[in-house]
């Protein structure tokens, strides 16, 4: 399934819960070398669970491909952009659960959770971006 069927196939699932994660979660640079190293240890295509793409981390339901050779079910996304706040550090701003994940009992905070944890940090303890306040609005 490409990236454009998947959204779709997300679009149309009623049982999704999306949440934006506010303030942004920032994971450092330490932190953020492991989890990627360690989410391409357990990618879908190795036979693990995980697809790291620039975008977006993809949790799936089992491992591997089922016995028709097509994915397994995805459990959920995490939103992630690379680079920001700093060079070397990922946000992650939003993260979602499938019918299929609520299924398998996925929360946002558990999906999250995951992933976090090999850097040794959870979606809890994550260092959060500052928010600045609202510039004044303009007066005449």
């Amino acid at each position: 399934m490409d990236t454009w069927e998947a959204l779709i196939s997300e679009l149309q699932d009623e049982g999704v819960v999306t949440e934006v994660i506010r303030p942004a979660a920032v994971v450092p640079e330490e932190a953020a070398r492991t989890i990627l190293m360690q989410l391409s240890l357990r990618d879908l295509t190795l036979g693990g669970v995980w697809e790291a793409e620039p975008a977006q981390w993809r949790r799936y339901g089992a491992p591997g491909q089922d016995e028709r050779g097509e994915d397994a079910e995805l459990a959920g996304t995490i939103q992630i952009a690379y680079g920001v706040p700093t060079r070397y550090e990922i946000t992650i701003f939003r993260a979602t659960v499938t019918a299929a994940g609520h299924r398998l009992g996925w929360t946002v905070e558990s999906l999250c959770d995951e992933a976090l944890a090999h850097g040794e940090l959870s979606l809890a303890t994550c260092p959060r971006a500052d928010l600045a306040a609202p510039p004044s609005p303009l007066r005449h």
